[in-house]
């Protein structure tokens, strides 16, 4: 197994996406193909002395900057690194690839590249949630702004595939985002929605679920279209770190507070670190007959390493196998309904 790392794609690229690549290979022992400019990775690869394993070079000689439209990546640069990434997962050189650069790009890159599973009309951003007794998987977070009761569906089917084999749970709760947890609750879509998942079988429905239970862990999957989904993924951003700064502020009003937060430091540390995107690394995009992990534009290091940890295990626990599977099921329930 190997993992396709867009070198040049992100905020901090080259430099934060090469350690993070170096420290997954260390640490977990994972293969990876840094894609980009070859002189340049050569020089991050430099900086460490110890030996680099599983690590080599595939050299793309253009980068789709962070605010180029998604189209310049498959029609003008067909050599930058986002393209050349989803090649060597197309050929079967890699099985997975990681990028932090230009979301859209890499969303239509590999799903022109690697194509979508059969009986998919739409891929969709899978975000994990932290959750008080674990996590949780919302999609769509943001690739599908409008989306029709047939891709609801989709995304329910994909969604339990991924919390089966990543969460490791026999039966994922699947619910579905509304305003309110009656099944009248919510616009014509969720309503329609709602009445469709009931009757699937092969799903554990539990009904609507508000936003506010999802933290307090009713569901392990979550499902929305992805305007509303972008929305829960970014305010969670920004109340994780309006509480971590709030938190921060009222410890340095007084020595005794200051006290008190030492003695609290490990519980503040697993406090900070369940509220990290870093933690998580990426996000994937389900319903691509590949594996394609996006990751923060902000990502550091640690990040990428954690992204780079996360594809592996969508390809050893065969998620895109576990999604065709479900799929195959659901179309063989409804022809026989």
């Amino acid at each position: 197994m190997k993992i396709a790392v867009d070198a040049m794609g992100g905020d901090y690229a080259p430099v934060e996406i090469v350690k993070g690549a170096v420290e997954a290979a260390r640490d977990f022992d994972i293969p990876v193909i840094l894609v980009g400019d070859r002189s340049t990775i050569e020089t991050e690869l430099a900086k460490y002395h110890s030996p680099k394993p599983n690590i080599e070079i595939r050299h793309a000689s253009e980068v789709v900057q962070m605010d180029d439209h998604p189209a310049t990546a498959l029609r003008r640069k067909p050599d930058s690194s986002i393209v050349v990434a989803a090649n060597l997962v197309k050929s079967g050189e890699a099985q997975a690839m990681v990028s932090a650069g230009n979301t859209g790009a890499a969303m239509a890159v590999a799903t022109l590249k690697l194509g979508r599973i059969k009986g998919i009309d739409r891929p969709a951003i899978g975000s994990l949630l932290p959750t008080i007794n674990g996590k949780a998987v919302i999609l769509d977070a943001g690739a599908n702004v409008d989306c029709s009761v047939e891709n609801l569906l989709q995304f329910a089917l994909m969604g339990n595939a991924y919390a089966e084999r990543i969460f490791k749970l026999e039966h994922p709760r699947v619910g579905l985002l509304s305003i309110g947890e009656e099944e009248t609750k919510g616009d014509e879509l969720t309503k329609a929605t709602n009445a469709e998942l009931r009757s699937q079988d092969i799903l554990n429905f539990v009904g609507n679920v508000e936003g506010k239970e999802i933290f307090r862990g009713a569901v392990d999957v979550v499902i929305c279209d992805g305007f509303a989904g972008n929305l829960v993924l970014k305010i969670s951003e920004g109340v994780a770190e309006f509480m971590s700064k709030t938190i921060k502020a009222e410890v340095n009003k007084s020595l005794i507070s200051k006290i008190g937060a030492l003695l609290m430091r490990p519980a503040f540390n697993q406090f900070k670190t369940k509220l990290d995107y870093a933690e998580y690394g990426g996000a994937p995009l389900l319903g691509l007959d590949g594996i394609c992990m996006i990751s923060h534009g902000r990502s550091d290091a640690r990040a990428m390493r954690n992204a780079i940890r996360a594809a592996a295990d969508a390809v050893q626990n065969d998620v895109v196998g576990c999604i065709k599977e479900s799929v195959r099921r659901n179309t063989l329930a409804a022809a026989h309904s």
